[in-house]
């Protein structure tokens, strides 16, 4: 399956989710992987038929109810949607995957998990970047897509996973409570959206493409046309994010700044690494606690750098306002 950069390193079949789940209680794993299938789809399972009443096609769950979802992709597969709402890709992409699901008419389910509230699922899931895309089967992960993708790329994935389910006996189907028969294959409400302005639409192709300095290109030309377009603000703070990560693996980073608490771009990479997987507070605390220890042009890098977080997170943010006051004071 695609993935567009920068992809978490052992994002596909390496998702554990033993901290959130008794895996006593998970269906016996088929004996063999099926030939062609996804990585981690194996065959042998008797097939189900069962259909089950859900109160909609999309969920919103949480760390606390991830258990009801182990439990549902034992009828179904569900596709595990991991987005926030400052992330101007998750926009994209959330439409495509809820209409997608509403075409499968009940046999895949979506749950979507904000990243900024469930931290132990963003953990479990590897989700070092936003949107990631996974799946559950029969109570066990499958890892997608990172980034947002084109539907007929979407679409693709769907095929494979429910091609997945399959082989692993999960065929079973999911009704609407309340509705009888099939399931209307209705999206779950959002508004189809509006068309980006032009220099938006062309720093979302880029990023598509993988190619962010033309996306940065695209942000910054529409900021110097309005400096007050917040939306290209927060565009060109996260693509820049997303330039900066490309090509590293979490592991990478994160031993880097291990090994030199007092080097600065290794601390700004790993604050990096922590905004993209939605761990906003620890990215912060570790600028910001640096703050008083530099001075010139490295105290000048991580305010640029916190602001810049500040513009992706939302000025608005409870955490934004207090990281905001912390910095001012520890600047003057």
């Amino acid at each position: 399956m695609t993935n567009v950069p920068p992809t978490p390193s052992g994002l596909r079949g390496a998702v554990d989710l033993s901290s959130l789940v008794d895996r006593a209680q998970r269906p016996a794993a088929p004996a063999a992987p099926a030939p062609g299938a996804p990585q981690g789809a194996t065959a042998g399972a008797a097939p189900s038929t069962t259909e089950l009443a859900v109160p909609s096609l999309v969920l919103d769950v949480t760390d606390q109810t991830f258990q009801d979802v182990l439990e549902l992709s034992s009828v179904v597969p569900v596709i595990v949607d991991i987005w926030a709402e400052w992330c101007g890709p998750c926009k994209q992409l959330s439409p495509i995957l809820e209409q997608l699901t509403a075409e499968y008419d009940g046999r895949v389910v979506l749950a979507k998990v904000d990243a900024d509230t469930n931290p132990q699922l963003v953990q479990a899931f590897q989700a070092q970047s936003i949107p990631t895309v996974a799946a559950v089967i029969g109570g066990r992960p499958l890892g997608l897509f990172v980034g947002a993708l084109p539907e007929a790329q979407v679409r693709d994935v769907f095929e494979q996973v429910v091609a997945a389910a399959e082989q692993n006996g999960v065929t079973g189907r999911v009704r609407v409570d309340g509705q009888s028969g099939d399931v209307a294959a209705e999206p779950r409400g959002e508004p189809e959206p509006e068309p980006l302005p032009p220099h938006h639409q062309a720093a979302y192709d880029a990023i598509e493409r993988g190619d962010y300095a033309a996306a940065v290109q695209e942000y910054k030309t529409a900021i110097a046309q309005d400096p007050n377009d917040q939306m290209a603000v927060a565009g060109l703070a996260q693509v820049s994010l997303l330039d900066r990560l490309s090509g590293r693996t979490a592991d990478e980073v994160r031993t880097a700044a291990a090994a030199a608490p007092q080097d600065l771009e290794a601390q700004l990479a790993v604050a990096d690494l922590d905004v993209s997987g939605g761990h906003v507070e620890d990215a912060f605390g570790r600028l910001l606690d640096l703050v008083p220890t530099v001075f010139g042009a490295e105290r000048e890098a991580l305010r640029v750098r916190l602001v810049e977080y500040f513009e992706l997170i939302g000025v608005d943010d409870p955490r934004v306002v207090v990281a905001r006051r912390r910095l001012a004071n520890a600047l003057y």
